[in-house]
């Protein structure tokens, strides 16, 4: 028997139908090993020694693997035919090889760009071995991650508080979209005018045409600059009638068809044609490529989706060329076949583009078998495909000139028609940012030189420019593109990590970076401006596939970078020739920088025109609204950056780090609203936070914090009066005594809204209750209903996906709390952003359900508490612990600080007691 390795679970169940009983085919679940997210995985004074580790997931795999393998007579590692596949294979045989029991069992890797009967058949034929070439790009590519993100993020927490983290490529994704914002801010509309006239010709039909020459002169864009000017040329226009044809050109141009999809332009035209996001598209691309069943044998639909290569195989470009000639005719088939080269120079050529396994399959054939999505990203690689062999489409362009009686006033129109369509009968590839100025549908009579024509209306127009549009997923990702900066592989996570990170959000499809995101990317392109130059990102890509070409060492490429990166702020005669070790870097690069007031200057200098932007009222944007002398500027706190007056500890003005407009200045929103005073003296404020509006009673005295209250979600902060923020100020408040154990019943606002504390146990105040006016018995009412769930909310009974093939186990999709998630037995696992809930598979769900298993999941299994002493241990162990990685960017992420639910209790139980003395 021979044990066959793939990725997924889906793709073992369709293979082992195509091998038969002479083989078993296993899943790796992807990635079975991983650098571990602490400090020494990788050792650049070690020779760039790494460390791997097997958790979880990974080590029940390798187990399972191995199992299956004791018995066999041969292992076929058939995981993705791309560099992660060839790696995830590299680790597979190293985990193996170390035991044993299967150190002499014969291993090989087989590859397969489709799932389909005959390419496993002819791969499982053809075994080769691991290409360590690929193997070598795929190690210096997962150090160099690592490395920039467990030296860049740690400092990057120390010079500014709140941070998240940086990545090698995500941090020059980020300023592609903040220089983008920066030069949207900073344009400034001009205003222009057009002059068109519409005309009749001979035969009666109507045409516009623009003024393009006025007394003469040759009319360039801000020529008419304001409506006085556009009525004097509106006259001039009128004043030359009769009209006459001047010129007429005619020229025939030929449209070339665009060339099967890669990973980028599928992502971007399915994102313009069918709205679908990036991540979205590749996961349902995955399913395409897996298969579906049709007549009784599952099939995979397309070609391997993660790609850079535009070539056809020689079998796809046979049968394309065979179904244009049967289903279009003869004259939109090429007299030779296509053959389309990348002109990105570091694509991966041997590789096939996107196309369906059998373009004989046609969308409408199995639009049947599929989800709408589904179906719809297929009919759209099939047209492209097929539209790719296609003849080119040919038009003839026409460009006419009318002129004034007195030949001073010149307009033109254009416009084209097709007379073939060629490949346009099947497919048109569509535009991000389509330009307004598009005539090639517009049709024109049929005029010759000296025709006159008739002016029927002329009208002026006005138009201010425009700044550069956002960009949108699909044009980030053509814009990383044609820098060379990311491979097919990794454009989904790089811009599913701005997301999660908080470093941009999407409003109407378009990436809007947050303040988050500015301060980042400041503090990166003034301290590290060498690393997240595009020029610099690219070029260490080519070094890469240089390594994967067999033309470079990985080692050298690595040497050659750490040793210029670690001694960036350090001079010649410092350095003592050898590579230092990743704390040595740490503290070379932060002594660099110096001092956490010269990081502030430097924010607060790059960053004025954005937070405090010029709104032409004659007023100093930085001037404090509270003391009036300070100015405002960026601050630094350990909770992160806000924006404070410079005459503090005098003046305490502050406001969260955000834009401020003039009608927020105007009302008043951009400081402490002043509501009035308690009996005390003391000022009662309205603020506005990180987290939202809160009252707060006087200021901060002698390190001691004034309290606050936060406003509840349905309460408008502008109806808070002195009267509600008194009362908000009161709680938690005594609402009585429990009838039956004569305990104090609390109401009070905690950390998730609106609470009742009754001896120890506490429930949520619906939505429809206020905190501030439920009485006894509503509140003994709700005390003694059941809690169900989170929340005392009876759980939802949940959406079936499908049945465990082994156990059995009904498996459930539920909308929780905290998002989306899907349940077997005791076992709950969220759903990632990049899974449409909707759409959630039976394999994927039981993925992740494994996974959450993996790491210790599932309701019952409770850890030993540890006794005292090991707790100080560990805490210990945690302070010094460095921060984890992300294995798609090598981006290390500051360790949580997780509250307990016993501290949590103790200070709820603390305020209790202390309210109910107070009331007594």
């Amino acid at each position: 028997m021979k044990v066959v390795v793939v990725e997924s679970p889906a793709k073992a169940k369709t293979i082992n139908k195509y091998l038969g009983s002479d083989y078993k085919v296993l899943a790796s679940f992807g990635h079975v090993r991983d650098l571990p997210p602490k400090d020494g995985s990788v050792r650049p004074d070690e020779d760039f020694a790494m460390t791997w580790d097997a958790e979880g997931r990974g080590a029940k795999q390798i187990k399972e693997i191995a199992s299956a393998a004791a018995g066999a007579d041969m292992l076929l590692l058939a995981t993705d035919p791309d560099r992660e596949g060839e790696a995830i294979s590299w680790h597979l045989r190293e985990e193996l090889r170390g035991k044993k029991s299967l150190a002499k069992l014969p291993m090989a890797r087989v590859a397969f760009n489709e799932i389909t009967k005959k390419a496993v058949l002819d791969a499982i034929a053809n075994p080769r071995e691991i290409d360590q070439e690929l193997v070598d790009a795929y190690l210096a590519r997962r150090a160099l991650d690592y490395l920039v993100g467990f030296t860049l993020s740690p400092i990057l927490w120390r010079k500014m508080p709140g941070s998240r983290s940086a990545g090698r490529v995500q941090s020059v994704a980020l300023r592609i979209v903040c220089e983008r914002e920066a030069e949207i801010e900073a344009f400034k509309a001009r205003e222009y005018w057009t002059i068109e006239a519409v005309f009749t010709g001979p035969d009666g039909q109507s045409f516009a045409a623009r003024l393009t020459h006025l007394n003469g002169k040759k009319l360039d864009k801000f020529d008419i600059a304001d409506e006085a000017a556009a009525k004097a040329a509106v006259a001039a226009v009128q004043a030359g009638a009769p009209f006459k044809v001047a010129a007429v050109e005619r020229k025939s141009v030929r449209r070339n068809p665009s060339p099967p999809f890669i990973t980028s332009t599928l992502q971007q035209e399915a994102s313009r044609k069918l709205g679908f996001g990036a991540a979205h598209t590749m996961k349902i691309a995955q399913r395409l490529y897996e298969g579906i069943e049709l007549d009784g044998e599952t099939v995979g639909l397309i070609t391997y989706m993660r790609t850079d290569g535009v070539n056809l195989s020689q079998e796809a470009v046979v049968a394309g060329r065979k179904l244009i000639g049967e289903q279009y005719g003869q004259k939109y088939l090429p007299a030779s076949p296509r053959i389309y080269k990348s002109a990105a120079k570091n694509a991966q050529e041997a590789h096939e583009a996107i196309r369906p396994t059998d373009l004989f399959r046609r969308p409408e054939q199995v639009r049947k078998y599929l989800r709408d999505e589904e179906a719809k990203l297929y009919d759209l690689i099939w047209k492209r495909t097929l539209a790719s062999q296609m003849e080119s489409a040919e038009l003839d362009q026409v460009a006419i000139d009318i002129v004034s009686a007195d030949g001073r006033q010149t307009l033109r129109t254009t416009g084209s028609i097709i007379t073939f369509d060629g490949f346009l009968t099947l497919y048109q590839e569509d535009h991000d940012d389509p330009t307004e100025d598009d005539d090639s549908a517009k049709r024109l009579p049929n005029l010759k030189q000296g025709d006159a024509v008739t002016s029927q209306d002329v009208k002026p127009e006005q138009h201010f420019t425009q700044p550069p549009p956002r960009y949108s997923e699909a044009s980030l990702i053509k814009r990383l593109e044609e820098l060379g900066i990311g491979r097919p592989s990794t454009y989904t996570s790089i811009l599913q990590t701005l997301e999660d990170r908080a470093y941009v959000k999407i409003e109407k499809k378009r990436l809007i970076p947050e303040d988050r995101g500015r301060l980042v990317t400041t503090f990166l392109t003034n301290f590290f401006d060498r690393y997240v130059q595009y020029g610099f990102t690219a070029d260490l890509e080519t070094k890469l596939d240089d390594i994967s070409g067999g033309r470079a060492r990985w080692k050298d490429v690595l040497a050659e970078f750490w040793n210029d990166f670690a001694h960036l702020h350090q001079d010649e005669s410092e350095s003592d020739g050898k590579l230092p070790s990743m704390q040595e870097a740490v503290a070379f690069l932060d002594k660099g920088i110096g001092t956490r007031s010269v990081v502030i200057d430097v924010l607060n200098d790059s960053l004025a025109p954005h937070f405090f932007p010029d709104l032409g009222n004659g007023k100093s944007p930085r001037a404090c609204p509270a003391c009036g002398s300070g100015e405002l500027g960026i601050k630094l706190a350990k909770n992160g950056a806000f924006i404070g007056c410079n005459n503090y500890p005098e003046c305490k003005y502050t406001k969260p780090l955000a834009v401020q407009t003039e009608e927020e200045i105007a009302a008043g929103s951009a400081g402490p609203v002043e509501l009035g005073k308690d009996p005390a003296g003391k000022s009662i404020t309205l603020r506005k936070g990180p987290y939202g509006f809160y009252v707060q009673l006087g200021e901060a005295e002698e390190g001691e914090k004034p309290k606050r209250v936060s406003l509840t979600r349905d309460l408008d902060p502008n109806a808070v009066s002195l009267e509600i923020a008194e009362k908000l100020l009161s709680l938690p408040r005594v609402v009585g005594h429990h009838p039956e154990t004569q305990k104090p019943i609390m109401a009070g606002i905690g950390r998730f809204g609106p609470y009742l504390n009754h001896d120890g146990k506490f429930k949520s105040i619906p939505k429809d209750d206020d905190v501030l006016s439920i009485g006894m018995n509503r509140a003994v009412e709700l005390l003694s209903q059941e809690s169900k769930g989170r929340g005392g909310r009876q759980a939802a009974p949940g959406k079936e996906i499908g049945k465990h093939p082994t156990s059995g186990d009904v498996v459930t999709l539920h909308e929780g709390r905290y998002g989306p998630y899907v349940k077997m037995g005791a076992i709950n696992a969220t759903l990632p952003k990049s899974i449409e809930p909707g759409a959630v598979t039976l394999d994927e769900a039981l993925q992740l359900i494994a996974a959450r298993e993996a790491a210790g999941g599932g309701k019952g299994k409770k850890k030993a508490a540890p006794k005292a002493a090991a707790k100080k241990t560990a805490a210990k162990k945690t302070a010094k612990k460095p921060a984890a990685a992300d294995a798609d960017d090598g981006e290390a992420k500051p360790a949580k600080k997780v509250a307990t639910k016993t501290a949590a209790k103790k200070t709820a139980k603390k305020a209790v007691k202390k309210a109910a003395k107070k009331a007594s």
